[in-house]
């Protein structure tokens, strides 16, 4: 395997530098703006690009390979992804979590229970004991392979649970910008014209690197993808589920029960306001979820749409609650969180986040599981995103538009 730096070294069309790639000023809120932040900072990134130069992807190599922003628009175009400026700016490394941001992050689940990988056996899992692993905070993947439009990064660590077992894991992550033809074939629409659009996908695989087989009696790590934007008052979640799932279809309750006028179940589809001034989080279980989520900002005319992997058949989701657990393995296969003051005022952001999760991955030794996730923003008028919406998601944009602003 090649190192980073050799990849830096021979990809100089798609390691941006400074003179470069940022050689005027960006307001705030452009792909400009980030790219050159980051830059300003000498933090290396590798930057996808569309043919036309229009669709850019950031993905920086030090954060775990983890997709920082994109945009429709070149430098000058909006950047979608949330990106926390203050927390870099101090230039400080947290031994417990490092808040960094970005549109996609690589974790691995379960957070909480007696398998979390975020406490260690014995310990209250309350937030003074929670401790993220540096294999998916500090540590720098590796390039195996880099073009104008795909970036291949790997990592073999060793992390332990809160059952004092310890898992060698080995992950492949592969960033891809997703092509015109693709993206119509994934979604089943003709793509309008006069529209602005950027698609991607990471294809996540995570090996058993050890010598034993992942189990319930062992615990069973998945792949956890964490999506954070930039909230508006004009923005909603959308998530459709099944309305034949006879069990659970939501759990709000993550950090007390949504209030009515937050979260509404109507005609198949979960909506949920997005303001980043309250905070709440939900999630649906296998059964309940399908393979799609929607946010629509009606302000800025951007429809964003998430579409990842859902196995046919049963099969188990890790459980993320922190404490004891009845099931650890009755977990959501997505989430939805809307950042607000904590009990003690504090905000990190705002931002809001989606969270897509494989299931446990029950692995022989050499064996592997693969979740792919699709990112995708597209930017037009009302009516050309109304009519994506309905095709894709069966639902009336303007009743998402108007759920909240009543």
């Amino acid at each position: 395997m090649k190192s980073i730096n050799t990849f830096m070294a021979v990809a100089a069309a798609v390691i941006c530098s400074c003179t470069s790639c940022c050689n005027k000023e960006y307001k705030m809120g452009t792909y400009g703006y980030d790219l050159a932040f980051f830059e300003k900072h000498n933090i290396k990134v590798v930057e996808l690009k569309s043919g036309d130069g229009q669709s850019r992807l950031l993905v920086v190599p030090a954060y775990q390979g983890r997709v920082m922003t994109s945009t429709t628009g070149g430098n000058d175009g909006t950047s979608y992804g949330w990106i926390n400026y203050k927390f870099i700016d101090a230039g400080k490394v947290s031994p417990q979590f490092n808040p960094l941001g970005g549109e996609e992050r690589f974790w691995i689940g379960p957070e909480g229970g007696p398998f979390s990988w975020y406490f260690k056996k014995g310990d209250e899992q309350v937030y003074e004991n929670w401790k993220v692993p540096a294999a998916i905070d500090t540590d720098e993947y590796d390039i195996e392979s880099l073009s104008d439009d795909k970036v291949v990064f790997t990592r073999e660590f060793d992390v332990e649970n809160a059952s004092a077992l310890k898992f060698r894991m080995g992950v492949r992550r592969t960033v891809s910008l997703v092509s015109d033809a693709e993206l119509s074939s994934l979604l089943g629409i003709e793509l309008p014209e006069g529209i602005s659009k950027i698609a991607y996908k990471t294809e996540n695989e995570l090996s058993n690197k050890g010598d034993f087989e992942w189990t319930k009696e062992t615990g069973m790590p998945s792949v956890w993808l964490l999506s954070t934007f930039n909230p508006t008052p004009t923005t909603t979640v959308f998530i459709p589920y099944n309305q034949e799932f006879e069990g659970r279809r939501i759990n709000d309750e993550y950090f007390g029960k949504v209030p009515s006028d937050r979260l509404v179940l109507e005609d198949g589809i979960v909506y949920f306001k997005i303001d980043g001034e309250y905070r709440a989080k939900i999630g649906l279980p296998a059964g309940s979820a399908k393979d799609i989520c929607g946010s629509y900002d009606s302000a800025s005319g951007v429809l964003n749409i998430l579409k990842y992997t859902v196995p046919e058949g049963p099969v188990d989701y890790v459980n993320g609650q922190w404490g004891p657990q009845e099931d650890p393995f009755s977990g959501d296969v997505i989430n939805s969180y809307n950042d607000g003051p904590t009990e003690t005022g504090f905000v990190q952001g705002p931002f809001y986040e989606v969270e897509t999760s494989s299931p446990g991955a029950a692995l022989k030794a050499g064996e592997s599981l693969t979740h792919v996730q699709y990112t995708i923003h597209i930017q037009g008028d009302e009516k050309q995103l109304a009519k994506i919406a309905s095709t894709v998601f069966g639902v009336d944009l303007a009743k998402v538009a108007g759920m909240f602003s009543k």
